[in-house]
């Protein structure tokens, strides 16, 4: 599957906003803790973890 600039931002924020809905469904957190802590901190960590999985990609399709 290719993967294009459209098709993984949409990946990305579908995937944050599924986990976002999830936890303000849920009674575990208030509803402005999940976005003013939980929601950033997601995005953070998702935006890392794609940086890294595309510098392995570009390591991977190099050797």
């Amino acid at each position: 599957m290719e993967f294009d600039l459209p098709t993984t931002a949409a990946a990305f924020i579908a995937v944050i906003a599924i986990g976002v809905v999830g936890l303000i469904a849920a009674p575990m957190m208030g509803m402005d803790t999940v976005l003013t802590m939980v929601a950033p901190s997601m995005l953070v960590f998702g935006l890392i973890m794609f940086g890294l999985g595309l510098k392995h990609g570009e390591y991977r399709s190099t050797r």
